[in-house]
């Protein structure tokens, strides 16, 4: 028997004006590929019809004064080698079907940290040089000309990121407009990414609501859940802003901290969200999952 769902009294509020003024927007799927070799090629991903981004995912190691960048996707390809070169074909097929692919920097593992300004100007002229624009070398995806750059910083050191945020935006001066985007945890401010939200540069921004119980659903309560959603979007300048959920039970830390089943998203969370007006659609976390469990598929139409 499926949970009753349950809200506080400000959010049935919300839920109802957002309902009855019929104020419901149609928004996007973004999704992470990159951490796992059974979830199928990047080409596949974008073949789904399924998103509108994919964050290749991760850069797990960058600045600390200097260290050698690494790019590390699992069981996909070597990057080192130089392995995983022949990607460039599939990300620019990904771009002919008007997907947007970014890179990923950081994420729950690696090491990670910007040492001072001058630090992260290094780390984005790296960037810039060897994913969405420049010249390099040593191009790790090959050739293919990136859409832009996604903060996914959980160490807890905000330190430099909005200098890292403000030097990439100013690359889109030079012709090409790089997309920032971040996704920091839910609950507000966000300890790794707070002050560079604040710059208002972020095109999108998808806020985890999963691994946090404090503002997650759980149990049938999306009160939590559409209570944080509200703040979010009411205190950080941005784009857009996309629910970030787990694809399946099992893509959490703790199994099913935070998943939500596919017809309570439908008809109870989405209705909660997609009434703002900066409303941008949910971010999953990751393809692997979301192919183990299809939740796309249930979801899309309502997304």
């Amino acid at each position: 028997m499926a949970a009753k769902l349950k809200f506080s009294p400000l959010v049935a509020l919300i839920l109802i004006a957002g309902m009855g003024a019929g104020m419901s927007r149609a928004g996007n799927i973004a999704v992470y590929w990159g951490q796992n070799g059974n979830e199928g090629s990047l080409a596949d991903a974008c073949n789904s019809g399924l998103y509108a981004y994919v964050m290749v995912s991760f850069l797990t190691s960058f600045g600390n004064n200097g260290q050698s960048p690494v790019l590390n996707l699992a069981g996909h390809c070597d990057p080192g080698s130089g392995g995983c070169t022949g990607l460039s074909t599939e990300i620019e097929a990904c771009q002919s079907q008007n997907v947007k692919v970014l890179l990923s920097l950081g994420g729950a593992g690696g090491s990670y940290s910007l040492a001072s300004t001058d630090d992260a100007q290094s780390v984005a002229d790296y960037l810039w040089n060897n994913f969405p624009g420049g010249s390099s070398s040593s191009r790790p995806l090959g050739d293919a000309v990136l859409d832009g750059i996604d903060f996914d910083i959980e160490n807890g050191n905000p330190a430099h990121y909005d200098d890292l945020a403000r030097i990439l935006s100013q690359y889109s001066s030079q012709g090409k407009k790089v997309i920032l985007t971040a996704a920091p945890q839910c609950p507000y401010p966000d300890a790794s990414l707070g002050p560079a939200l604040q710059t208002g540069l972020f095109d999108n921004v998808w806020v985890q609501f999963y691994n946090n119980p404090s503002c997650q659903y759980a149990s049938g309560d999306a009160s939590s859940m559409l209570s944080a959603w509200s703040t979010w979007t009411s205190s950080v300048t941005a784009g857009s802003f996309y629910l970030g959920l787990p694809a399946s039970t099992a893509a959490t830390e703790t199994p099913g901290n935070g998943y939500v089943p596919p017809g309570d998203l439908t008809s109870v969370v989405l209705p909660g969200v997609n009434g703002a007006s900066n409303y941008g659609g949910i971010m999953l976390w990751s393809r692997y999952f979301d192919v183990q469990n299809n939740y796309s598929d249930q979801v899309k139409g309502s997304v």
